[in-house]
């Protein structure tokens, strides 16, 4: 119990964190090419990832565990950050900050798939309650959003569940900061020369506030985030603790708010009401069944 209860704090924080990335990533593109932007802030990340690794003498994956790390690797380093980043060049932060709230559905189905996890039929009433206000939102705003950026969001949310997933079950015998690191070192070698070649001719224009978000995205949303997220799906469950995802609609609206100014609608706070809403029933069934007692 004390493990499950650690598992969804360490997730918490996780959420917190990665609620800073969208907003923060709005702010970047506003000077940087969002390219520049997912391959700087990989090879930032990954080289801080192969120092520590370095520092802490950490054993290597073994073979069997380097497919895995690629899937990690693709979801979260590369796939995530570039269709979120593409994604924000049509539509707002605000707006791009509801679509998480499929990602805890996508984890889930992802989690059964890759990671074994059997929840409860209930479990997926509450989370396919959540996902449908979210999809009902971007339906109703259509003439207010962009079909590339909502369809772009939605490539995202599918790449970030695989990942979330597949580094989860790695976690339970690599350990969770070890997980992403390895997935950062793996793409070193593509991300440096990317870097390089996407360099932008001149930092003159670039604002302080977009060198401040790539900050935090490579630090933050790329490496410490993940320490505390994939402690916390190993620690209590992938499906389960993936449901935490709902909340980061909330806080992603207020930072955007706050941050960008961005106008919020009531119907977007509704929305978000209502996800954060099913959080407590869907990890009330996360859990499978027990299976029934024999007599004998």
């Amino acid at each position: 119990m004390k493990k499950t209860g650690n598992g969804w704090l360490s997730g918490l924080v996780g959420v917190l964190i990665f609620s800073g990335s969208l907003p923060a990533t709005r702010i970047a593109i506003e000077g940087l090419d969002p390219i520049f932007l997912t391959v700087a802030r990989a090879t930032i990340a990954g080289t801080l990832a192969l120092a520590l690794l370095v520092l802490f003498r950490e054993t290597r994956p073994t073979r069997r565990d380097l497919l895995p790390l690629v899937v990690v690797a693709l979801g979260v380093v590369i796939g995530f950050p570039l269709l979120t980043a593409l994604a924000l060049q049509h539509i707002t932060a605000a707006h791009a900050v509801v679509f998480i709230g499929l990602l805890p559905l996508s984890t889930a189905i992802f989690g059964v798939l890759r990671g074994g996890e059997r929840p409860r039929p209930a479990f997926w009433l509450f989370s396919a309650i959540g996902s449908a206000s979210v999809v009902a939102f971007a339906l109703r705003n259509g003439d207010h959003a962009s079909p590339l950026g909502d369809a772009l969001m939605v490539a995202a949310i599918i790449v970030c569940g695989l990942g979330y997933a597949e580094g989860a079950r790695l976690s339970r015998h690599l350990g969770g900061w070890q997980v992403i690191s390895w997935a950062l070192v793996l793409s070193l070698p593509l991300m440096m020369p990317l870097t390089w070649w996407a360099w932008p001719a001149s930092f003159a224009g670039v604002s302080h506030a977009a060198l401040w978000g790539l900050a935090y995205v490579s630090l933050f949303s790329m490496l410490i985030g993940f320490v505390f997220w994939y402690r916390g799906l190993a620690l209590g469950g992938i499906a389960g603790v993936g449901q935490l995802q709902l909340l980061q609609p909330f806080f992603g609206l207020m930072l955007a708010a706050l941050l960008l100014h961005e106008q919020v609608p009531p119907a977007m706070i509704v929305v978000t009401v209502v996800v954060v809403a099913c959080v407590g029933g869907a990890r009330r069934f996360a859990k499978s069944a027990p299976a029934p007692r024999t007599a004998g």
